[in-house]
């Protein structure tokens, strides 16, 4: 197809109209699809009968769980990947408690 002095104008218009033409129903045809998937996130999530409600299985934890709320705060030392900062280590209670008996021996 070559592009030369002899081509007729009528041509060229007719075919920038046929790449305009293709053009719009390629955007109109992602509009549909986007409709489409937007109403479907929109839907309430299907449940099977007797199956648990999700939001009533998420507030299941009580407010007393101390590992949990440290977890919250550590999420690399929950899964084992990074080392906790967590007070209740033992060596620690066992310094802290012998320096509470040095200041009662001292003391009296």
């Amino acid at each position: 197809m070559k592009l030369g002095p002899r081509q007729d104008p009528s041509q060229a218009m007719q075919r920038v109209r046929v790449g305009m033409t293709g053009l719009a129903a390629v955007i109109l045809l992602i509009a549909v699809v986007s409709v489409i998937y937007s109403s479907a996130n929109r839907e309430a999530p299907v449940s099977a009968a007797g199956a648990s409600n999700a939001a009533v299985v998420a507030n299941l934890t009580g407010s007393d769980n101390v590992s949990a709320e440290k977890g919250r705060d550590e999420p690399l030392a929950e899964l084992g990947v990074a080392p906790g900062t967590d007070s209740t280590d033992p060596t620690a209670q066992d310094l802290a408690r012998e320096q509470a008996h040095r200041q009662d021996s001292a003391g009296r």
